[in-house]
């Protein structure tokens, strides 16, 4: 069972100062520092091969940054238990035979001696969890039965079996339809009630205006950090896409379409 590292809540819940991270030759990120509140939601926006999928796994302790420091409550990100990083659905396995009570009790497993079977208390913590999500009568269900907003809310409850209290969603709207964008959104914002702060990548500039406080536009470096009204603008997001910026009006929502490859591998 992992110790739990003490929280110093006088730090904030998430402390960035001058991160700068290379695949090989390449900078995926450049002197990146910023600050988050606890309880706040930000979107993370910026052209494909921008570094948002880089950052989160760097702030979650998955890679370690060359230079640069990522602090949680005060002390190293990768020694706290309390980050959650919730991948792109692309990425994920789905036909693992594996039912959604069985992923949710992953969350639990930092508190879980070796080779031990949950009881219980952590049974009980999964179905809590499940709960919150709006999940509980899909527990035996495999997840490759589930729809895209299902798998989604399936891997917040498994965030919040783990008590996390910082959420790294990498793109999780992508792909779903209008009802169940609307239904994750709706989840986030609840989840602020509980203190959970959340950083989730999103193309779709509009959604990050009106579902987030605060909005994080990344191109390798910061661009801009702050409300939408200070981050969206022309000038910036022409720094920040260039030539490659196209966007697209439905009537609903402005989306962010870049069609370049992603250079170095990573998002």
């Amino acid at each position: 069972m992992t110790p739990s590292i003490k929280h110093d809540l006088d730090q904030p819940i998430l402390d960035v100062a001058h991160v700068n991270y290379k695949f090989g030759d390449h900078l995926a990120l450049e002197n990146i520092t910023f600050h988050l509140h606890t309880g706040e939601r930000v979107a993370v926006v910026g052209p494909n091969g921008a570094g948002k999928s880089t950052l989160f796994k760097v702030i979650a302790g998955i890679l370690r940054a060359d230079s640069g420091e990522v602090n949680v409550f005060g002390s190293e990100s990768g020694k706290h238990d309390c980050i959650a990083y919730i991948p792109q659905r692309s990425v994920v396995d789905w036909h693992f035979p594996v039912n959604v009570f069985d992923v949710v009790m992953m969350g639990r497993t930092a508190m879980l001696k070796p080779f031990t079977i949950p009881g219980k208390q952590h049974q009980a913590a999964v179905r809590h969890a499940l709960e919150k999500v709006g999940m509980q009568d899909l527990a035996s269900r495999q997840i490759s039965q589930l729809s895209g907003g299902q798998q989604q809310r399936m891997f917040i409850a498994r965030a919040l079996a783990q008590e996390a209290e910082l959420m790294l969603m990498d793109e999780p709207l992508t792909g779903l339809d209008d009802p169940a964008q609307e239904d994750l959104l709706r989840l986030m914002e609840k989840l602020e009630q509980d203190k959970v702060t959340i950083m989730a990548a999103t193309h779709d500039l509009d959604q990050a205006a009106q579902h987030f406080n605060r909005i994080f536009l990344l191109n390798r470096h910061l661009i801009r950090f702050g409300e939408a009204s200070e981050v969206l603008t022309a000038e910036n997001l022409k720094i920040a896409y260039g030539g490659r910026l196209r966007m697209m009006d439905d009537g609903k929502s402005m989306m962010a379409l870049d069609h370049s490859c992603c250079e170095g591998g990573e998002e």
